[in-house]
Parts: C-alpha cells; sequence; structure tokens
C-alpha cells in the first residue's frame, strides 16, 4: 500500500552544484562551525604559504588580523593564473572554486606538504562572504574576487606599480619581491557560530610554524596593530627551550636530524624533574595530537637503546629492562618528520598512519642516540637513572595496588548505598550525576528523571589523586562508590564495555569551592580513567548563578555579567519595576523542580563536553595545580591573578 512521502523518484536526488556541498555540509570539511572550524580556515590558507616554503620559494609570511576577516601574504611563486586545460578557467579559478584541485596530488611541485586533501582554498572560499586573491607574477598582479564560493566576474590584471592605487587598503600587505600571494578571506557569519578568531591562540599557532621551518620568517599584526615577528633560526631546539624554560633540567637537550632526501626527520629531546611525558610530534608541519607510526617508532628507539647501554653498562641485571612508560617519565621532545604522502588515520591528520614512518623514523633515531649516549656518558647514566627511579617506583606501586586488589576492596561489592541509580539497564540512554554533599544529592534525587537519571552524593573532602597513589584512592570512600556505580573497573581491570552510563555529568555549586570539587574529580578521571574523558562520556552541569525576577518575568542566569546586562534590559524598559535577585549559594538550596529545569532537564540544561584537547597541555596544568610541588602554583597564581575578575564564575 502506497502511502504519503513513500515517493522516491529521480526528483527527490539533489545534485549540489560547485561548492554548494560545502556549505550545506560544513563540518564534514573544517569538523565544526566554531571556534575550531574558523581556525581551520585560516590554517587552510596558512598551510598553502608553508607548502611554498618547504617548496624552496617562499621566506616570508603575513598574516594580518583585520576587523571582519584576515589577510595572509606570502612572496612565493604566486598561484597559477593561466587557462587550465580541463576547466576552461584560469588555474587560479579553478584552485578556489573546484574540490580536489591543487599542485599536491603529485610531488613535482611539492615533495613535502601538509595539504595533500586537495579541499583547504575551495572550502575557505565557499565558507566567506568575501574571498579576494592578489597574485604577483613576472610584474603583473592578477586579481580575482569571490563571494560564497563564486567569481564575482573575470580576473583582472594591471601591473605592479598600481596595486597601491586600484587596493589602497594593501598598503604594508605585500612582502612579496619578484612573486607571491595575497589572501583575504572574510568567514560567512550565516555560516559560522562566530566570526571571531581568538588571537592568541593564533599567535602561539604562527610560532609554533616559525618553529618547524627555520628559516621562515612570519610577521603576525594584531587588530589593534602590535606586530610581533617570528623566526627561530635554531628551529625545534629553539620550541624544546620554550616549553621547558620554567622546568628543571636533568639533561642537556639532544638533537637528532637526518635529512634523507626523501624523509627529512628533526627531533630534540630532554629530560626534566618530573613524571610526566610532554611529546610534541609532527608531520610535514601538522601536528598530530594522537601521534602515530612516527611516534611508536622514536619510542621505540628510545627504550631499546637506553635498555642496551644500561644493560652493557652493568645499571640492569641481563633479564632486567626498563618499561617504555619508565623512560616516558620526564621526557619532554619534540619530533618532526617531512616525507612525501603521508597517509593519516582522518581527515583531521591528528594521527599519522604511514607504517614506513614508523620503521625510518626508529632506524634514523636509534642509530643518532645510540652514538651521542656513548659520546657522553653523564648524559646516558642521568637517562638511565631516571628510569631506574621509575621503574622502581612502578613496581612498588603495582605491588601496592596488587595488595588492595587481593584485598577485595572493588571485586564482589555492591552498588554503593549512597547511589540512586535509574531504572534504565541501557547505557546509551543512562546518566548519572556525580553532587557534593547530601543537601544537593537531595534536591538532585527528588528533581531527577528517575527512569534514566542516577545520582550520586559524595561526602566529605574530595580526594586529591595528584598526590595519592591507587592503593590510598582504592581506600577513599568517595572514588571507590564512583568506580564501583560506573561499572567499569579501574586500572589493570578497566574495561570501558561494562560502563553503565554513557553521560557522566559532575553537578557541583556554581561558585569557586563547587569549581575546586570539579577539578578534583576531574584530576582522578584524567589519571586514572582516562578513556571516559577520550571517548566523550564526561560532562560538566552549569546550573544558574541567580534567579532574577520582575513581576511575572523570571530568569535565571549564569554569571555576574548576565545578572547585570538583564538588570540594565528591565530597568531600560521601566525605571521603576521592582527587581528580586537570588542568589544560589549551593544547589541544596534549589528547589527539586528549579533544579530539573535549569541543570537536569536534557531540554533546556547547559553541559560542557570535557574534553582533553592538547594533551600534553592539560597534563601541565594538572601537574602544577594538583601535583605536590607548591612553587608551580604560586607561579600559576602570580602570573594569572591579574586576569581574575570575578572569582564566583566558573
Amino acid at each position: 500500500m502506497s502511502q504519503a512521502g513513500d515517493s522516491y523518484q529521480a526528483e527527490n536526488i539533489s545534485v549540489l552544484e560547485g561548492l554548494e556541498a560545502v556549505r550545506k555540509r560544513p563540518g564534514m570539511y573544517i569538523g565544526n562551525t566554531g571556534k575550531e572550524g574558523l581556525h581551520r580556515c585560516l590554517g587552510e590558507i596558512l598551510d598553502n604559504s608553508v607548502d611554498e616554503y618547504m617548496a624552496g620559494h617562499a621566506q616570508t609570511i603575513r598574516v594580518q588580523i583585520l576587523e571582519n576577516g584576515i589577510i595572509v601574504s606570502d612572496d612565493g611563486r604566486g598561484i597559477p593564473v593561466d587557462i587550465h586545460p580541463k576547466t576552461g578557467k584560469t588555474s587560479l579559478e579553478t584552485i578556489l572554486t573546484v574540490l580536489h584541485a591543487g599542485g599536491k596530488f603529485d610531488q613535482t611541485n611539492y615533495k613535502f606538504s601538509g595539504g595533500l586533501h586537495g579541499v583547504g582554498a575551495s572550502v575557505v572560499n565557499a565558507l566567506s562572504i568575501k574571498l579576494e586573491v592578489w597574485v604577483l607574477r613576472k610584474k603583473t598582479v592578477h586579481y580575482l574576487a569571490f563571494s560564497k564560493g563564486k567569481a564575482l566576474g573575470d580576473m583582472i590584471s594591471f601591473a605592479e606599480a598600481e596595486l597601491l592605487t586600484k587596493f589602497p587598503q594593501l598598503e604594508g600587505a605585500t612582502v612579496w619581491s619578484d612573486s607571491g600571494t595575497i589572501t583575504y578571506f572574510e568567514p560567512d557569519n550565516t555560516i559560522f557560530e562566530t566570526n571571531e578568531f581568538d588571537e592568541k591562540e593564533i599567535e602561539q599557532t604562527l610560532k609554533q610554524t616559525a618553529y618547524l621551518n627555520k628559516d621562515l620568517a612570519i610577521r603576525y599584526i594584531k587588530q589593534d596593530g602590535v606586530e610581533t615577528e617570528f623566526h627561530f633560526p635554531d628551529g625545534i631546539l629553539a620550541y624544546l627551550k620554550d616549553f621547558t624554560a620554567k622546568d628543571t633540567l636533568l639533561t642537556p637537550i639532544i638533537e637528532i636530524e637526518s635529512l634523507d632526501p626523501d624523509f627529512h626527520l628533526g627531533a630534540a629531546i630532554c629530560y626534566v624533574d618530573s613524571s610526566t611525558e610532554i611529546l610534541h610530534p609532527f608531520t610535514n608541519g601538522i601536528f598530530n595530537a594522537e601521534g602515530g607510526a612516527h611516534v611508536t617508532g622514536f619510542r621505540s628507539a628510545v627504550a631499546k637503546i637506553i635498555n642496551n647501554y644500561a644493560t652493557n653498562k652493568g645499571y640492569l641485571k641481563k633479564d632486567d629492562k626498563l618499561g617504555s612508560d619508565d623512560l616516558r617519565e620526564g621526557l619532554r621532545a619534540v619530533l618532526s618528520i617531512k616525507m612525501a604522502d603521508p597517509q593519516f588515520t582522518s581527515q583531521s591528520k591528528v594521527k599519522l598512519g604511514s607504517t614506513i614512518a614508523r620503521t625510518l623514523t626508529e632506524r634514523i633515531v636509534t642509530e643518532k642516540l645510540d652514538t651521542f649516549l656513548e659520546e657522553n656518558p653523564k648524559v646516558a647514566q642521568s637517562i638511565v637513572q631516571k628510569g631506574l627511579l621509575a621503574m622502581k617506583a612502578r613496581l612498588a606501586a603495582r605491588a601496592a595496588r596488587e595488595s588492595v586488589l587481593r584485598k577485595g576492596v572493588l571485586e564482589g561489592m555492591a552498588l554503593p548505598g549512597k547511589l540512586a541509580d535509574c531504572s534504565s539497564k541501557d547505557p546509551a540512554d543512562s546518566e548519572i550525576f556525580i553532587v557534593e554533599g547530601d543537601s544537593a544529592g537531595g534536591s538532585a534525587k527528588q528533581g531527577r528523571n528517575r527512569e534514566t537519571q542516577a545520582i550520586l552524593a559524595l561526602r566529605g573532602k574530595v580526594l586529591n589523586t595528584e598526590k595519592a597513589t591507587l592503593d590510598r584512592i582504592l581506600n577513599y570512600e568517595g572514588i571507590k562508590n564512583m568506580i564501583l556505580a560506573f561499572g567499569c573497573g579501574v586500572g589493570d581491570k578497566f574495561d570501558i564495555e561494562k560502563l553503565r552510563y554513557h553521560k557522566i555529568i559532575l553537578m557541583t555549586d556554581a561558585d569557586v569551592d563547587g569549581a575546586h570539587i570539579t577539578t578534583l574529580l576531574l584530576t582522578f578521571l584524567y589519571r586514572y580513567l582516562p578513556r571516559l574523558i577520550e571517548d566523550g562520556f564526561v560532562y560538566m552541569a552549569r546550573p544558574p548563578l541567580y534567579k532574577v525576577k520582575s513581576g511575572k518575568v523570571e530568569e535565571y542566569v549564569y554569571s555576574d555579567l548576565e545578572k547585570n546586562g538583564l538588570v540594565k534590559q528591565i530597568l531600560g524598559k521601566n525605571a521603576e519595576a521592582k527587581i528580586d535577585i537570588q542568589r544560589y549559594k549551593g544547589l541544596g538550596e534549589m528547589n527539586p523542580d528549579q533544579l530539573w529545569t535549569t541543570t537536569m532537564d536534557p531540554k533546556t540544561r547547559l553541559l560542557w563536553s570535557v574534553t582533553i584537547g592538547e594533551a600534553e597541555i592539560a597534563n601541565k596544568v594538572f601537574e602544577d595545580l594538583m601535583g605536590p610541588d607548591v612553587e608551580p602554583r604560586r607561579r600559576f597564581i602570580d602570573e594569572n591573578a591579574m586576569f581574575v575578575e570575578d572569582v564566583d564564575l566558573v
């Protein structure tokens, strides 16, 4: 029987022309339409200029933030402007309007390139309300303008001397001498959630790019006109010195370099007084947040060489071995490789999949590091001693953990009495709220949806797990109850398939004490159950700070800034209006129905998804703020106190 809507014919098939697909589904090409996607657009344009440098044709890049967009200039060869044989249009228009059109699909023009997907510039064009390009070739400037991916007329050409007469806004924007490209793009505010670029984040990106390309000069002009130049002749050595500046170095920086025609490798390595590893891996200038084949090869080489040295010099018995984790404690390294046609595991390029990169990295690092350690025995001894201390601590921790587990701290135990569980047995539909104290727990239990929402109330001070061993952690009631409630175990017994809730929501008071408790809980999750964060199961609730009532109008606001704005808005409509403001000092002060409406109802609540992001940065923050050393915390407070406006803001 045919019903309405059953018809599925040729006319139901949508055919998107040109770059319409990009505008229809931008997230497929740039990840999302938030700040990350916005910055990815800049990254695509910047990558083109960096690729010109890596191909040996550019020395300077200029990036300027303007009120509505960004302008990027380089002194490379200039985008080709002749007629393309297949499209019948200029190569400039073809590159900017056709997906998978570019000069990076063979190795004739770009041997090492990060932008191999060929969608970069055209995608930025599709998502820009305005994009303009000026190309200098043989003293002639070629100009073409676009909007939403479509050319606004034909390309025009004129003598270089006429550039500033025709386009006075380019005063100071050119860095070219004989050739080059200038690109201005203005993101489409109907596509992006925000059009505001993060100047600090851009600065860090440009600085990092200059570190990785030691002969490249990058000029950065912020919107206020302040200009900074990044140029680091020492390359990744300067990079490592920068991010270890506040560490206590146990070894000097070791440099490894190989300039094989088909595989360039540069590494800077040192050990510091720390229990964590920070490794920055790159492929063709692209940061690989999740590592990949080159990182595996690097770690394998380090473990093999140091173990061989320790055994040969009598630091280890024949059957003993330093584990990979032992040798990662305190390691600081930058690893940069350049290779033709790298294969990444995803479009975002966060992980390198090329197996040849592992083989070549391991071979080069093994050879170079072996030679260095033999020639520098004191450095070798420092690394071995650091590893031996880590091994001793690891074995002691394992013994303590096994002792605790043998005592059955977790095994065979029922769900904790403080847990008000939900009736659903489907983890995908279930969520658990972690709250602090019986008062908040009582309101949450009364206000919740009993079918899908569980409540676990913690009592007493939350343990700082950054300073504790696992055996002590497992004896702490609050954390033990969390592990039992989650159902997935911990340590060697962790099994993500047994997780009972796919939303773990930390719901604390909207004040500085609540923020502190949340930080302590996140410290535990980050250190001992990181998979929960990595897989996107951890969230933070955002309860309101105030209830503002005027007449029959009642609104909840989440900061002093929002409160002041709302009060101003009300008084602007009626200067005599009576306003009642209620400040929530804790979740327990809210009625169950208020807590449900503002913080727990999936239809109206605000949740922050917890992501690790750049793991090494998060790692350093946790270590500094929650670790045993007082000095990093004092330094952090000194450096950031000036930015605090209201300590109650979360």
